[in-house]
């Protein structure tokens, strides 16, 4: 069974959601037959590379909103972060945009590393006030998953992972992805936002039945055949 992510580093709920699908897929019957593919979307691609100021003004200017509501915002988002072990840091969170830490992602996920790094760019960001638009971070934490540094250093330097990137996010725009976290199981079942890990649990059990249903024996009346015992005469 193949699950298909549609995530940004920049997405406090993606990194919420993460855990609730790993809570969800910790004790599942068939979790060694079950890949996990992350794919690349940005909520804001129009950010700088880097924005002089913190994470409250940031939203705040760009939705609209006042301080003290995008902190209560803030509050709840970090309380249910919590609630899965995450020690979100809203006050020292760095701002930049995501677009060299996707970059980092596809070359992890093509050295089978994507999950290791879609975690680390996760805690960083929103853990370690990281800051996900500079290089020389994005190679430290490239490198603690097990990433070459100058394989990464070159391939930041080239953008030969931007059209990948693209490509991600044009797919998602195509299957209707409109926000983040979107899980897809087989290309067939979509879970739309940080759902607890029974609603992940109750897809991933009805894709599976699906792939192999048990059968309808359908048994006309009075029909000949032949059982151990011998055939109808």
């Amino acid at each position: 069974m193949q699950i298909d992510i549609w995530s940004d580093i920049a997405c406090p709920w993606c990194y919420i959601g993460k855990r609730r699908l790993e809570t969800a897929l910790a004790d599942y019957p068939h979790r060694d037959e079950v890949g996990v593919t992350w794919h690349s979307y940005q909520l804001d691609p129009t950010l700088p590379e880097h924005y002089e100021g913190t994470e409250v003004e940031y939203l705040s200017s760009r939705k609209g909103m006042a301080a003290e509501q995008v902190e209560q915002m803030f509050a709840h988002v970090a309380e249910q972060a919590a609630g899965e072990g995450l020690a979100y840091d809203f006050d020292s969170l760095v701002v930049a945009n995501s677009a060299r830490a996707h970059e980092l992602l596809h070359l992890a996920r093509e050295r089978g590393l994507g999950d290791e790094a879609k975690e680390a760019l996760l805690s960083g960001h929103f853990e370690h006030a990281a800051d996900i638009g500079d290089v020389d971070t994005l190679v430290r934490i490239g490198t603690s998953v097990g990433l070459d540094e100058g394989e990464i250093r070159s391939a930041l330097a080239d953008g030969r992972y931007k059209a990948a990137v693209a490509s991600d996010i044009d797919m998602a725009r195509r299957i209707g992805v409109t926000g983040v976290p979107f899980v897809v199981v087989d290309m067939k079942y979509a879970v739309s936002g940080a759902q607890p890990p029974e609603v992940f649990r109750e897809v991933l059990d009805k894709a599976w039945g699906e792939r192999a249903p048990a059968l309808q024996v359908v048994d006309g009346a009075g029909a000949d055949a032949c059982g151990p015992d011998g055939c109808a005469i």
